[in-house]
């Protein structure tokens, strides 16, 4: 008996879902050079315009002078470095929690945080939409594994009644692929009142959420009692790579102690933390990236109705456009691109059969006059999708 690779790969080229990588040969900014073409991009998650600021680049080239190119070994042997040290203080403090714990990914620290919190005889409950990472950490715990409905408390209410054990109810802040919010406030309350601790990812709410760029928790006014465990992405916001975990002394003593992800795992390269400080200190102080942020999503917003197409309920930089075919989607990615613009077609199974859809992103970077470009853009691809004898774009 053999793998037929051919023959699943063909099968995914034939319903429209094959992915291919895109060759950046650029820096992250609002233009790219992509597979050789010069194209103005709306499909980054570098929201606050850091990856490239000449500051963060000259932060990391002085820390791989001082510290070098790698972490060595684990965190726990001796590759824990004083810059990373500094950026969990840095994190801790900017969360107003006790401690915070580095990690080399998003993916990494959700494993962690799962399977280190929850086990045989326990519970964990998810939403529906969670990302993926969310999703495996979940089923390789061990624990009793089920998923309410999308931002459904009283679904929640209904598999917490039925839950045993420790009790984990874990969320995205932001939802990647649909950018809207979960609402935590009641998605909490019903958590606390059965003893259920939450887990929250907010890897597309930490920076561009809240007054001060907190991220979902301060959106909503929550605290460490609401959301014992919050994890929160560099790589996004942030503009540098890495992951956090913060909550209380003993959440992060004990993620050191049993998560394997942690354990077992070679820290990041020490220069990168310093980046990670230096995109920190500008997330703090520069304000003005998340008003100017701010007021770009409300002129998509209000630029894509007007059109007619078919967003979804997000205050967000993720602005999802609803197409639902595949096909479609690809299409009119295929259009957007031959007007000089990169913009992704997100399809299943990383989002429901049926929901295929265009999802740009805004930055910091983007100026008003590159969001009108795409505004466009999309009128004339939606146009000419039309012209082609494709459905409605509400159907």
């Amino acid at each position: 008996m053999t793998f037929d690779l051919s023959a699943r790969l063909a099968e995914r080229r034939a319903a429209h879902l094959y992915r291919q990588r895109p060759l950046l040969a650029s820096p992250q900014g609002p233009e790219v050079t992509v597979d050789g073409e010069r194209l103005l991009a709306f499909s980054s998650n570098d929201y606050l315009g850091l990856a490239n600021h000449p500051e963060v680049i000259e932060a990391l080239q002085a820390g791989a002078a001082r510290w070098g190119a790698g972490g060595g070994a684990s965190h726990l042997v001796i590759g824990h470095g004083e810059p990373h040290h500094a950026l969990e203080e840095a994190l801790a403090a900017f969360t107003g929690r006790p401690r915070a714990l580095l990690f080399s990914t998003g993916y990494m620290a959700n494993l962690a945080a799962i399977t280190a919190l929850v086990g045989q005889g326990d519970s964990v409950l998810q939403d529906r939409l969670n990302h993926a990472s969310l999703l495996d950490g979940g089923l390789l715990s061990g624990a009793r594994f089920s998923r309410y409905l999308h931002n459904d408390a009283a679904s929640l209410a209904t598999r917490l009644d039925k839950a045993s054990g420790n009790t984990l109810v874990v969320s995205d802040g932001v939802f990647s692929m649909d950018g809207d919010l979960a609402e935590l406030p009641a998605l909490c309350a019903t958590a606390r009142a059965r003893g259920a601790w939450v887990m929250v990812d907010d890897a597309h709410g930490v920076g561009v959420l809240g007054a001060q760029g907190g991220g979902i928790v301060e959106h909503f006014g929550l605290g460490m009692d609401d959301v014992p465990v919050l994890v929160g992405t560099l790589g996004k916001a942030f503009g540098t790579a890495g992951a956090f975990v913060a909550g209380s002394e003993a959440l992060i003593e004990t993620l050191i102690q049993f998560a394997r992800p942690y354990i077992y795992t070679t820290s990041q390269p020490p220069a990168v933390a310093c980046a990670s400080l230096k995109s920190l200190a500008l997330l703090r102080s520069e304000g003005w990236r998340r008003e100017h942020l701010n007021r770009l999503i409300a002129r998509f917003r209000q630029g894509a109705a007007a059109i007619g197409l078919d967003l979804m309920d997000s205050p967000t930089p993720i602005q999802p456009v609803r197409v639902g075919d595949s096909a479609r989607a690809l299409r009119l990615s295929a259009l957007l691109r031959a007007r000089g613009l990169l913009v992704g077609a997100i399809r299943p199974p990383t989002v429901p059969a049926g929901s295929a859809r265009l999802r740009v992103t805004l930055s910091a970077a983007h100026s008003e006059a590159q969001v009108d470009r795409l505004l466009e853009a999309l009128a004339a691809a939606w146009r000419e999708l039309g012209d082609a004898g494709t459905e409605t774009v509400h159907g």
